[in-house]
């Protein structure tokens, strides 16, 4: 706040107060000139009388308390304008303070998981349940309750990583997030093989879950894409987990099937952004999250075998 709104608001609450303090004084007793109860000639029921009565001063005094209270709450925290107050009191500090205090009650629930391997805290019960908690507070708005994903989200609970699925891949991924960029590729793919280059290369990759005898457009396509896409998915269309390229084989689409989408993600290229999460949940949370969703895709945990995920090759 600068120094003339600050003012600005200090002078306000200074006028309130003291007009509160006069509206007390003026009305706290009858003045000269005040009619008297037979002379307003407001009578009502017979004995009900309006005229000018002071409150008791008793009440009175109650509010001239108040006021006396107030004042003293202002000098003593802040509260006109830019000035702290003398008790030092913020709410900044009060929530470090109330933080400080549940982040070592976290700290001590969390202690027994410090450094264990995500293997293990996903044959543990109460490790799964904990990093059930922390996946619904902090992981449902993108990949839904179930952690099945949305277009662009992806589905936790299949065998698809596109990033590796190893539990340290996984970690990895929660620890630090992924940054997926999918170039645009349109402006390239037309200069080298006209107006329905993109939907050839579209097609070509659509073949390769799909096989199709006899399409031109793939064929025309496969050209293109070993010219252009082999660099980040391979020649045989099975991605690169270290850059985050999906496998194009397995027929799972992050931003869906149709030849719309499958043009678009090559025409205008793709730009998908998971949240590093070590700043926010630290790394005994992260460790549990990540347990909790390689879990999912690997049933053979809960029963008390550390089995690899089915493939490695989609989220």
């Amino acid at each position: 706040m600068s120094g003339g709104w600050s003012w600005y608001v200090i002078a306000l609450i200074v006028l309130n107060v003291a007009g509160c303090a006069w509206l007390l004084w003026w009305t706290a007793r009858r003045r000269p000139g005040d009619p008297k109860p037979e002379d307003t000639s407001h009578v009502w029921d017979g004995d009900i009388t309006e005229y000018n009565k002071p409150l008791p001063r008793w009440w009175i005094n109650l509010f001239y308390i108040t006021i006396v209270f107030g004042v003293g709450y202002l000098i003593w925290y802040p509260g006109l304008g830019n000035f702290a107050g003398y008790g030092s009191w913020s709410s900044r500090n009060e929530h470090a303070t109330i933080k400080e205090a549940e982040d070592a009650k976290l700290k001590e629930t969390f202690r027994p998981y410090d450094g264990q391997p995500i293997s293990m805290l996903a044959r543990d019960p109460q490790a799964l349940s904990l990093g059930r908690a922390i996946f619904n507070n902090t992981c449902a708005t993108c990949h839904g309750s179930s952690a099945q994903g949305a277009i662009g989200y992806p589905n936790l609970r299949d065998d698809i990583w596109h990033w590796g699925g190893s539990p340290e891949r996984v970690l990895e991924t929660v620890l630090d997030g992924r940054e997926g960029v999918m170039p645009e590729w349109g402006q390239v793919l037309t200069g080298i093989g006209g107006e329905h280059a993109v939907l050839s290369v579209a097609s070509y990759v659509r073949s390769f879950s799909h096989p199709a005898p006899n399409d031109y457009f793939a064929a025309q396509g496969q050209r293109l894409y070993e010219g252009v896409c082999v660099a980040c998915h391979g020649i045989d269309g099975k991605g690169n987990p270290e850059l985050g390229a999906p496998d194009l084989t397995d027929d799972y689409w992050l931003y869906g099937d149709s030849t719309e989408s499958l043009t678009k993600t090559i025409a205008n290229g793709r730009h998908g952004v998971m949240p590093a999460h070590r700043g926010l949940l630290g790394e005994t949370r992260s460790r549990l999250v990540a347990a909790y969703v390689w879990s999912l895709s690997n049933t053979d945990a809960e029963k008390g075998s550390a089995a690899p995920a089915k493939r490695a090759g989609g989220q």
